[in-house]
């Protein structure tokens, strides 16, 4: 006897075309995306496009959108994987609507309208308060290292680039030389394109001097941030130019020179190279978010490329006032944000702040009471039971969002160079995490 399946006929016919919403089950992220897409404004993008006439033919800018949101709360981020998931993906389709936009149109799409695209990031925080999903009653600020578009082996040295200059210039000077032979003496050489490896040497050093410049200016600046001038000839000295000590102490290098051991990668200049969580460095931007306690919905995400956390509290609290219209009641942050100075700036925000002065909310050992008043005032303040309360729970608050983007979504680099670039992809990045966890909860 013949087993008996169920019908099986791949070359079957539809009679009718079906709709492909039907291919979908019901409550999946897509409609989500699809229904919330259409509450919020995009007039911003539909304003590049106007008086284009009826020649000029772009995708409509509401399915861009509802792709890019998707693609990144599925975990496709590169353009070329969503071109193709346009044709072989059922969510995709559907989003698409019989739309297949090219790898590079959703590229340009996508760096054509990167302030339109972080202001989303503000629409999908202010619709899930008015879904009742943020309460700022307790938000907890982290910092998670996401590696730029770049490799660290695209990097070079200070010292590097001075030695790297040298064996340049004369490169150059001895190929000048060669060029400049007699046509016999030429013949007797082996064969080479001098004028192109003359080009190739001179394009290299341009590289390397602009990258040079970069880090000398970048030094500069941080040198007159420490109190530092031109013609301090390395003794520190005073608000009035006087020397501050009499045992003769000099600073290490001239004003606006590097150490040289400092970087400058060319494929991104932005980027820093940066400890890496597990060990090791890469080219990395710096992550900030501000997770609500209620239901873990990032309130705010700024990006640094600053290795260090330290500074970012108080713009961090900026930007959630700036994404609701309302400050949070409490802040939790690590160790990572202790500052005497970010102390000071705080000390009258109306926001309670409990900031931990040692790993996982230890004690610091050592500190100078005199110096460090307002430090020495968190230290007191984290050592009542209220306080240990409230910090114990700012792990389990924000750290579960920075690993949701990482191992869930699965996004670890970006796809786009330069930190204002960067910084949108990465509000793109949080509003789709936040799309992604309200379809989950609202469904509920």
């Amino acid at each position: 006897m013949t087993t008996s399946y169920l019908p099986y006929d791949p070359q079957q016919q539809f009679l009718l075309p079906p709709a492909l919403q039907e291919w979908l089950p019901e409550g999946h992220l897509a409609y989500f995306i699809n229904d919330t897409v259409d509450l919020l404004d995009l007039s911003a993008f539909h304003a590049r496009y106007a008086g284009g006439g009826p020649r000029n033919q772009p995708f409509h800018p509401s399915m861009m959108v509802k792709v890019l949101l998707y693609a990144y709360a599925s975990g496709v981020f590169s353009s070329r994987k969503i071109a193709r998931k346009l044709h072989e993906d059922v969510a995709f389709r559907v989003l698409g609507a019989g739309n297949f936009p090219r790898h590079r149109t959703i590229c340009d799409f996508r760096a054509l309208h990167l302030d339109e695209l972080s202001a989303l990031f503000v629409q999908v925080v202010r619709l899930a308060r008015e879904c009742g999903l943020v309460k700022l009653g307790t938000v907890a600020i982290d910092g998670t290292k996401v590696k730029a578009s770049a490799s660290r082996h695209k990097a070079m040295s200070y010292r590097r680039m001075v030695d790297a200059q040298a064996e340049l210039k004369e490169q150059i000077a001895q190929l000048m030389e060669r060029a400049r032979q007699t046509d016999v003496a030429e013949r007797d050489e082996p064969e080479l394109d001098l004028p192109a490896e003359i080009e190739r040497r001179e394009d290299r050093l341009k590289v390397i001097q602009a990258a040079r410049e970069r880090l000398e200016a970048r030094q500069r600046e941080a040198d007159r941030a420490k109190g530092r001038s031109e013609d301090d000839d390395r003794i520190p000295r005073d608000k009035d130019g006087k020397p501050k000590n009499k045992n003769g102490n000099r600073y290490k290098r001239d004003f606006g020179v590097p150490e040289d051991s400092a970087q400058e990668n060319f494929t991104d200049p932005d980027s820093r190279i940066m400890k890496r969580a597990g060990g090791g460095f890469d080219q990395c931007y710096n992550g900030q978010t501000a997770v609500d306690a209620h239901a873990q919905i990032i309130v705010a995400a700024e990006l640094t490329n600053c290795g260090s956390d330290a500074g970012n509290l108080g713009p961090m609290l900026t930007a959630v006032e700036a994404m609701t219209g309302q400050v949070p009641n409490v802040a939790l942050a690590d160790a990572g944000y202790r500052a005497e100075s970010t102390f000071a700036q705080l000390a009258a925000h109306p926001t309670d702040l409990y900031v931990a002065l040692g790993r996982e909310g230890k004690d610091c050992a050592q500190l100078d009471t005199r110096t460090n008043p307002y430090t020495t005032a968190m230290r007191a303040k984290m050592r009542t039971p209220q306080a240990r309360d409230a910090y114990r729970r700012r792990k389990a608050i924000v750290e579960a969002p920075n690993a949701w983007i990482k191992h869930v979504m699965g996004f670890r680099n970006f796809s786009m160079r330069g930190l204002r670039k960067a910084a949108a992809e990465w509000k793109l990045v949080c509003a789709a995490l936040n799309l992604r966890r309200m379809g989950n909860l609202l469904a509920t």
